[in-house]
């Protein structure tokens, strides 16, 4: 049996299905377009879209299709990043093609009236001041604004009050008919269903929806000197990031970068950072690094909170650990148990079925092909102590950092 099968309709739709022996199914329209893709006028309009095709379809009334799946013991969801939106949802087997139904109905059938997006802004705003009470989300967001200058892929996704207020159906339908375009997106299923029956439910529900090509391309962010702000938030601890322009989705220089930052601030207790500000010298109980790709630029994060006291302290152990990465190549030992830990750490997180869904869906619509576990696994085990070394040198010479206190 294959790992994946895939097909494609009519329309330009993308498909791609893993048969596993499950009772339940997990299935998602994975569309490439977020809030990166929002014009300057329409900043918060991709997330506002996303709460908006529940309220109400042609066929259905907001209470319908909130309660569809759920009658039935499932659940539709769906979320919004700076790159992409996906609608999906999970139900027994028996019920899968009710659930392709559902999804193919609020994303090309969705009505946006008026009474229903006025309840819709006051529960967006709600997460806007939920999100102000957040240093750690603000402190990344406004990262990121820094680090692409100028750029699209900068601004939060939450928008502002006041542009929520601006916006209407028509303001929705205008972004929808520019960014959701079907060669733009994959529907991703996972469960115990043949290729053939998958198939037949996508042409069903989703052939029927005209052929459309995206008619633009989005702008690569222009490169920014490095910086160092503090900013004054009077929080209780001090909040800061450390990081750097890195590598986009499709760069051969992704993995030995993952690999780097899982050894430097991955989940794992014995993470270099985690072992060095928590465990030996309890300076922080918050400490992670993280690698995010975008299409066409990437950005890694060292994030920290500490006692005010303590943060000049932090962020010299981190200077300490980036230079050690930068200037002394792993042992071969080192590599070995890096890789192997990071290997098990993929394989654990693939027993999610719902979470390998999604990725598979991400990974298919950006690469438009998907590695088999075994092709992840050869190139793993190819990265070598140089091109961590290397990378490590290239992304770590010149760091920003921001700060909230």
């Amino acid at each position: 049996m294959k790992e994946f099968e895939t097909y494609t309709l009519p329309n330009g739709i993308k498909g791609i299905h893993r048969r596993v022996h499950s009772s339940v199914a997990h299935c998602a329209l994975v569309v490439n377009a977020g809030t990166r893709d929002e014009q300057r006028d329409e900043y918060g309009l991709a997330h506002f879209a996303e709460h908006a095709i529940f309220k109400g379809t042609e066929h259905r009334k907001a209470y319908q299709v909130n309660c569809r799946l759920e009658n039935l013991g499932g659940e539709l969801n769906a979320y919004t990043t700076k790159e992409d939106t996906t609608i999906h949802a999970t139900t027994l087997r028996g019920d899968f093609a009710k659930a392709a139904e559902l999804i193919a109905d609020v994303a090309f059938h969705s009505t946006f009236p008026e009474k229903e997006l006025a309840k819709e802004r006051e529960v967006i705003v709600d997460e806007i001041n939920t999100y102000k009470d957040s240093p750690a989300d603000m402190l990344f967001d406004t990262f990121e604004d820094m680090l692409f200058e100028g750029s699209e892929l900068g601004h939060n996704i939450l928008g502002t009050k006041a542009a929520l207020a601006r916006y209407n159906g028509d303001s929705i339908r205008r972004f929808m008919a520019r960014t959701h375009t079907t060669d733009q997106m994959v529907f991703s299923t996972i469960g115990n269903m043949s290729l053939k029956t998958v198939q037949n439910v996508a042409m069903k529900y989703f052939a029927g929806q005209p052929s459309s090509v995206r008619s633009f391309k989005r702008s690569t962010p222009q490169n920014v000197n490095s910086f160092e702000r503090q900013i004054n938030k009077h929080t209780h601890q001090t909040h800061c990031i450390v990081g750097a322009r890195a590598y986009d989705i499709n760069a051969e220089k992704r993995l030995p970068l993952s690999l780097l930052i899982n050894i430097l601030g991955g989940p794992s207790a014995n993470s270099r950072l985690n072992i060095v500000l928590r465990e030996k010298n309890g300076l922080s109980y918050n400490i992670e690094a993280s690698y995010t790709p975008y299409n066409d630029c990437g950005a890694v994060a060292i994030y920290f909170s500490s006692d005010h006291h303590n943060a000049d302290y932090c962020r010299e152990l981190i200077d300490k650990e980036l230079l050690t990465l930068r200037t002394t190549r792993l042992t071969a030992r080192q590599l070995s148990m890096t890789k192997r830990q990071f290997l098990a750490q993929m394989a654990i997180s693939m027993e999610n079925n719902e979470g390998y869904m999604l990725g598979a869906g991400k990974s298919y619509l950006v690469h438009d092909e998907i590695d088999t576990l075994e092709e992840v696994y050869k190139k793993v085990m190819a990265v070598t102590a140089e091109q961590v070394l290397e990378v490590a040198e290239d992304i770590f010479a010149h760091t920003s950092t921001l700060i909230y206190q």
